[in-house]
């Protein structure tokens, strides 16, 4: 791992698997240890912006639930 940032693919283009899985490799290189300053620093950089993606995921999950909830409810009072 010489360019931490070389192979990467934009974050923004991660789904949820994708983002939650590299995030543990970056955890799991940053906790081994043996890395550069710079390196640890871009990794870390990935390691929040992969956290920050996983969150955008998780809350339009809880919005699409929560919505066909609502919708569900509505649906029920009109009955």
């Amino acid at each position: 791992m010489t360019d931490p940032g070389a192979d990467f693919t934009p974050v923004a283009e991660l789904d949820y698997e994708q983002a939650r899985d590299e995030l543990s490799e970056v955890v799991t290189a940053l906790e081994r240890g043996g890395l550069g300053l710079d390196e640890s620093l871009a990794l870390w950089e990935r390691g929040e912006a992969l956290a920050k993606r996983c969150t955008e995921h998780l809350e339009g999950a809880r919005s699409r639930i929560e919505a066909a909830l609502n919708d569900d409810a509505e649906t029920d009072d009109e009955d």
